[in-house]
């Protein structure tokens, strides 16, 4: 009976093991292609990914090389522009594209009010390319802390502008960002398995002071 169990356990962990690996290729191309998940207000005007909050923020505060974020940035801004102009995008004009040019002028008050949605778009980033490698819940985290501050926005927040086009929305491509999101986290389903398949432990009655001076 053990025996047969062995290979089951195997084929579940390897085919966990699968899905969390292309959860997270999935994610990564969410990220890196700059697909809209949101619309939030930021430094840069109006951000729609994880990544454009996060590059508006890296380059006005000077932390990353600019050629490394607009390394970040080339994927998606060349997959946008062939499906817009069938062109590919200059590499000296990558950040009029995304309007990066002015974010250090930009006053920083927009991202402090929407702290949760920019460590969350930190952690997306990050978890994103560092599942390539090795998937964790950094990208979970990260994509609940961005839902949690377009939630709060939404409910406890009282927008000034009424215009529908700088109003926060979420797409509908949040709900897969999501989904890949808590997939590419691993569970250890050998440890699960063996926990729910063992029988209870069986304790031995203690007997009572009374029945010991009888």
């Amino acid at each position: 009976m053990s025996t047969s169990s062995i290979p089951s356990s195997s084929s579940s962990q390897g085919w966990v093991k699968n899905l969390s690996s292309m959860a997270s290729r999935i994610y990564f191309f969410l990220v890196i292609l700059q697909i809209p998940l949101f619309r939030v207000p930021c430094r840069a005007g109006m951000c729609t990914t994880p990544l454009h909050v996060t590059s508006s923020q890296l380059i006005a505060n000077e932390i990353f090389p600019v050629a490394a974020i607009k390394t970040l940035l080339y994927p998606g801004a060349s997959v946008n522009g062939l499906i817009r102009n069938v062109t590919l995008p200059s590499w000296d004009n990558l950040l009029d594209i995304d309007n990066l040019t002015h974010v250090k002028e930009a006053s920083p008050v927009t991202d402090l009010q929407r702290l949760e949605v920019l460590a969350g778009s930190y952690l997306s980033v990050a978890g994103a390319l560092l599942g390539l490698l090795k998937p964790g819940r950094m990208s979970m985290f990260g994509t609940l802390l961005i839902i949690w501050g377009l939630v709060k926005e939404g409910i406890i927040g009282k927008p000034v502008n009424t215009d529908p086009g700088t109003a926060v929305y979420v797409y509908p491509t949040m709900v897969i960002a999501l989904i890949c999101a808590f997939s590419s986290v691993k569970y250890d389903v050998k440890k699960i398995v063996r926990n729910a398949s063992a029988p209870p432990i069986a304790r031995p009655l203690q007997r009572s002071s009374k029945s010991k001076l009888i």
